[in-house]
């Protein structure tokens, strides 16, 4: 623990992504409340944080909650929400913030911060987030790989304070100056393998391995760069075969968006191939291989609702 400050840190949205990096900074030493459905809750209350690491598994004390509210007394928050609750989800937790509170946004897409932002007045940090994780059981979290973040606010105190809490806990934290262009290169990812992933049922390893499968991929990757750019974002080369890699370093990883149709449960789609296709329209820019994913998830999902 970084100069034996221990703070009180609340996750919003305990899923696999907000457990991973809320049980890390519990085990550093911080007082850790997950905030999540009852499902997670009730298993956490009874036992902590099940976290099964790749170095470790241990239960991990914490405390737990159903109530938004919960946020209260925390001077880090983590907000973990699926996109869709993202406006609601802002409202629930602005009357329960301290004044002094950080809000770290570790969702996927590229315009929740604002949306966040929109809705409370503390300060929100945009993160960029890398890590392979998922729910095995009620409270039981597995650990796939990576496990590291990239921040980015307009005020280095903010970045500062965050990195060194993170990496105090083991989670390596890079501090960008263009965390859009990264959120950007996040969503090329995303773009490239969760609707893949879910329309498949399989992990990146055999998913990438698939014939035609890369060729499938860059397609979708170089349309979410071409609509980036004309949103004006500066997007770093090399973008195509960091995609590929991704695959080398989550063998194992099945996609959030596979995740939640195994589940029957709502998709990010929109917030991901979705939004691609509609400011590639908005710009005039095409977007054919991120419309037939999107549209192919909407038809699993609502095949799934029938």
């Amino acid at each position: 623990m970084a100069n034996g400050e221990s703070i009180r840190v609340a996750v919003l949205g305990a899923g696999a992504v907000g457990c991973f990096f809320g049980g890390m900074l519990a085990r550093a030493g911080h007082e850790v409340t997950l905030i999540g459905r009852p499902v997670h809750v009730d298993a956490f209350k009874a036992k902590g944080l099940h976290f099964e690491g790749l170095k470790f598994d241990q239960q991990v004390p914490v405390k737990a909650s159903t109530d938004p509210g919960a946020v209260r007394g925390a001077r880090l928050v983590l907000f973990c929400v699926k996109s869709t609750d993202t406006e609601d989800a802002a409202a629930q937790i602005a009357p329960f913030l301290d004044a002094d509170a950080l809000v770290v946004n570790l969702q996927n897409g590229v315009d929740n911060t604002e949306r966040i932002q929109a809705r409370i007045s503390q300060p929100v940090i945009p993160a960029v987030v890398y890590v392979a994780t998922e729910m095995a059981g009620p409270g039981h979290l597995k650990h796939h790989g990576r496990g590291d973040l990239v921040i980015g606010s307009p005020h280095a105190a903010w970045n500062e304070r965050v990195k060194t809490w993170f990496e105090a806990a083991g989670v390596p934290v890079v501090v960008s100056d263009n965390v859009a262009g990264e959120l950007w290169a996040k969503l090329v990812v995303n773009c490239a393998y969760n609707a893949l992933s879910a329309i498949t049922q399989l992990p990146y390893g055999k998913l990438i391995a698939g014939p035609g499968i890369r060729d499938v991929m860059r397609d979708v990757v170089e349309e979410t760069l071409a609509v980036a750019r004309a949103s004006g974002v500066a997007m770093a080369p090399g973008t195509l075969e960091r995609t590929y890699k991704i695959a080398e370093s989550m063998p194992t990883q099945f996609s959030s968006t596979a995740q939640d149709l195994a589940r029957g449960k709502p998709t990010e789609i929109e917030h991901l191939n979705g939004l691609v296709v509609r400011r590639g329209a908005a710009l005039g820019v095409p977007t054919p291989a991120n419309r037939v994913l999107t549209a192919l998830v909407r038809l699993l999902e609502s095949k799934q609702r029938a």
